[in-house]
């Protein structure tokens, strides 16, 4: 058997945005350590952003390597290089573009998978036309969420009994069916294709050839653990019956601090310098703010979280992401003389972040975030407490496990579903959730309950923990397979 496992052969095809390319590069570095040769797939815009993490694991003996595909950029009428969902702007007509682009990448992979015939092929469920290309040459396709099971099943009995649609109020909560825990949600925090249902001509038909696509699939992998949400991994299994095998958290496959600092090779501070930062500061004194690699706000609203930084007399990280256009331009989103006033107290890293680096430092004591999986989930396994500002995808599903089931977390109270931040968080919302969540009366008992949650992770990728049991099986049954 350790002859097989060894030989196994994998591809990885992570959609082209950083939140599905980071947890993918270290599902291939995980499947790796376990023995298997792993290949990930890419265009030639995006393999940089992470070739250092991939020669870093080769170092260490890890055999991963990259193959790059054309992505069709020019000829679906985007500019020469625009490959990452994280290039293009809100406007509609650019997303219906790349997605073009994307349905244009099948090809290229089938041609890949005729050359190099590997055991199994992960693609992101973005990609549904996988299974078929899998099936063309026998082998099995496994479906990469990068979401929780808790929003894998919410979604799935939204879209199976329509509970919306019961509704005429937008703003009026209403039960998701068939699903665990008394859960509940209004049709504004649903996604507008989802909400609206205009048919064809939406992105809600992606999502419903992606549920068929997995149906006719040999499985999913999911990037969680089993004691996390335990009643969820039930559900989807059991009742919607879907096969699935939980390997996460996979951020913990990078144990080093130089393994953290290069999941993604971007422009961000030295990571020396935000540690030196931090190792000055006291354990669970520091709140941490990032909003990941899509959402963006406006000017005012970054100048109301400055100000209700400054007034909630708390240490912060502050991430803040650079224009999309990559121009320089006045930062009038900072209140008059503020990183002066605030000195040692804050630090603002403009760009991209080192962030399970920064989450794993014991000073972190609370994490402000928009509720993407990646985040949450890395949130979680470093034992932090969250303040929940979803925004859009399958945010507003993460919030209600974050605040309602795993009770690690204070909601904002964000109602609208957005493609881009419109809902305005007023100063004295933001100060009042930063004091509670740091210093508040249940600060002490939420951050302990994060604790073991934290712990539980680490448990679970260790040796007979859960997720290393998960995927050893599905190791074990791919090499039979074979």
């Amino acid at each position: 058997m350790d002859y097989k496992i060894r030989q196994l052969h994998i591809f990885f095809f992570p959609f082209l945005a950083h939140g599905h390319m980071i947890p993918t590069v270290d599902m291939a570095k995980l499947f790796g350590t376990h023995g298997v040769k792993t290949t990930l797939i890419t265009t030639p815009a995006n393999a940089p952003l992470f070739s250092k993490s991939v020669q870093r694991a080769n170092e260490l003996g890890i055999q991963i390597d990259i193959k790059i595909i054309k992505f069709p950029s020019v000829e679906v009428g985007l500019p020469e290089g625009c490959e990452n969902l994280t290039a293009i702007t809100g406007e509609i007509n650019m997303q219906v573009k790349f997605f073009k682009g994307i349905s244009m990448l099948q090809e290229p992979l089938e041609l890949l998978l005729q050359e190099y015939k590997p055991d199994c092929l992960v693609a992101d469920m973005l990609f549904p036309w996988a299974t078929d290309s899998a099936h063309k040459f026998g082998i099995p396709r496994l479906v990469f969420h990068g979401t929780s099971f808790f929003a894998l099943c919410a979604g799935t009995c939204v879209a199976l009994y329509q509970p919306h649609k019961k509704f005429s109020s937008d703003s009026e909560p209403f039960l998701i069916p068939n699903l665990p825990g008394d859960i509940k949600l209004t049709r504004n925090q649903l996604a507008d294709f989802v909400r609206q249902d205009v048919g064809e001509t939406s992105f809600i038909r992606l999502f419903e050839v992606a549920a068929e696509s997995e149906l006719k699939s040999y499985g999913a992998v999911s990037n969680s653990f089993y004691e996390l949400e335990p009643a969820y991994a039930d559900h989807y299994r059991k009742v919607l019956g879907r096969r699935a095998w939980h390997i996460g958290p996979v951020s913990l496959c990078n144990r080093t601090n130089e393994d953290k600092a290069l999941r993604v090779q971007q422009d961000f501070i030295d990571e020396q310098e935000c540690l030196k930062w931090l190792n000055s500061k006291k354990p669970n004194s520091v709140i941490y703010i990032c909003f990941g690699s899509i959402a963006n706000f406006t000017s005012t609203q970054l100048m109301e979280i400055a100000i209700a930084l400054e007034a909630s007399e708390q240490q912060f990280i502050w991430v803040v992401r650079k224009n999309k256009n990559g121009e320089e331009e006045k930062e009038n989103w900072l209140p008059e003389g503020f990183e002066k006033r605030m000195g040692d107290r804050g630090l603002i890293i403009r760009g991209w972040a080192p962030q399970v680096l920064i989450l794993d430092h014991e000073a972190i004591g609370g994490f402000v975030t928009h509720c993407g999986w990646n985040s949450t989930l890395e949130g979680v396994t470093a034992g932090v407490p969250m303040i929940t500002w979803p925004v859009s995808a399958e945010q507003f599903y993460n919030e209600k496990l974050v605040t309602e089931v795993l009770k690690i977390g204070v909601a904002l109270g964000i109602q609208k579903w957005s493609t881009t931040v419109r809902e305005f968080v007023k100063r004295e919302t933001m100060e009042k959730a930063v004091k509670e969540i740091m210093v508040g009366d249940k600060a002490e008992e939420m951050r302990s309950r994060a604790k073991a949650f934290g712990e539980m992770a680490r448990r679970a990728v260790e040796k007979d923990g859960s997720s290393y049991s998960d995927l050893n099986s599905l190791i074990e049954e791919l090499s039979l397979l074979r």
